[in-house]
């Protein structure tokens, strides 16, 4: 057995941090992969956390209520076979409080104290002071509640909890998008391709299908929409993975769904392997999805990994939008209101329903030959959505 750390899992480009709410496991637990762990809190709401391999839990290092960086060890897991570990430094993560070792007593105090200090600047714990270095904090300003008036990790995390404004749910999860969205503008440079696609087919052959059927199972439009884009992807890698460094595409289609949050703000989790699905799938999966979305119940799995990401308004009555790109994905394709317009068809300007698709993607990764070759498989599966 193989002694390894299970790390704060980034739940996205917008996260710094999460919050641990929820322990599914106990020390001694065997564990297997898939297996939900924890809860954790994040701006967006409440994520479930998987583990990713099967292994024996060996202890726990995050008491419930606690906000830590991605990337900190929260959990020891003995995994069979696994790789040594690399030695990560000794102010890393602080160990548990049980595991402690009680500050060093205090040396004796010199015949003549010198003012320029107060007595316990020289007593910070080495958790403690890391913290302080890495979010700014001047350890002079702050009074210890250690034995002897050490400072200690808690007073650290107090202190940036003090000068921290409060801020609102809502506010948090806009600030967090905000930032996300400044990134990509900043960092991706962003080609935009619009497309007007009669999908007069896709209806007609929506209302045909749906006759007789209960509403639960029902298809809408979006999940044509998102079943073509999920074919178009895989046909068009080059729009279809991550820019880390450099572009690593994505041999698996996974989908991103916008979906509006209650109460505001928007989260992006991904149908897995939608290009494979069929449409009843697919309408079952967003349905899912949206559902736990907005009861703050999605995995990790799904916040991590989109590949490519549809946004649309439905029936909100805006004919167009452009979308900002989600890194570390290089391409989002936005659906305005399928509205009925006169259009060109067989020759004839007749009523047909026509909807607005734009496509944003990464100019380091594609160019506008291929976007336009993106917007036409689209295009082509929402003439025949029997074949979808």
């Amino acid at each position: 057995m193989t002694t390894v750390p299970f790390r704060m899992p980034s739940l996205g480009a917008d996260m710094e941090e999460g919050k641990l709410v929820e322990w599914m496991i106990e020390p001694g637990q065997h564990v297997a992969h898939g297996d939900i762990v924890a809860v954790v809190e994040t701006v967006k709401g409440a994520v479930e956390i998987e583990v990713f391999e099967d292994a024996e839990v060996k202890r726990l290092l995050v008491a419930l209520g606690e906000t830590v960086e991605v990337g900190t060890p929260i959990a020891e897991l003995d995994v069979e076979g696994a790789p040594e570990p690399e030695a990560a430094p000794a102010a890393e993560r602080p160990a548990p409080a049980a595991e402690r070792p009680a500050p060093a007593p205090a040396a004796p105090p010199a015949a003549a104290p010198t003012a320029a200090a107060p007595a316990a600047a020289a007593r910070v714990s080495p958790a403690a002071r890391a913290a302080a270095r890495e979010r700014g904090v001047d350890l002079s300003a702050v009074t210890g509640s250690g034995p002897g008036g050490a400072i200690v990790l808690g007073d650290v995390e107090a202190a940036v909890a003090e000068a921290r404004p409060e801020v609102s749910p809502l506010e948090a999860l806009r600030q967090a998008i905000g930032q996300s969205m400044a990134r990509s503008k900043r960092e991706i440079p962003h080609y935009y391709l619009a497309h007007h696609i009669d999908v007069t087919p896709a209806t007609e052959w929506l209302a045909a299908t749906n006759e007789g059927r209960e509403p639960d199972r029902r298809l809408l439009l979006g999940a044509l929409f998102v079943k073509a884009v999920a074919v178009a992807a895989r046909a068009n890698p080059n729009l279809n993975g991550h820019y880390e460094g450099a572009f690593k595409p994505s041999e698996a289609v996974h989908v991103g769904v916008a979906v509006a949050l209650r109460g505001g703000g928007l989260t992006a989790p991904a149908i897995h392997d939608a290009d494979t699905l069929d449409l009843d799938e697919t309408m079952a999966r967003m349905r899912d999805l949206i559902g736990r979305a907005r009861a703050g119940r999605l995995r990790a799995s799904e916040m991590a990994d989109p590949t490519i990401t549809v946004t649309s308004l439905g029936d909100r009555g805006v004919e167009a939008m452009t979308a900002v790109i989600m890194p570390p994905q290089v391409a989002i394709v936005a659906f305005g209101t399928p509205l009925v317009r006169p259009f060109v068809h067989d020759g004839a300007v007749v009523p047909r329903t026509v909807v607005s698709v734009t496509l944003s993607a990464d100019h380091r990764v594609s160019d506008g030959r291929l976007g336009s070759r993106f917007l036409s498989a689209v295009e082509a599966s929402l003439a025949k959505p029997e074949e979808l």
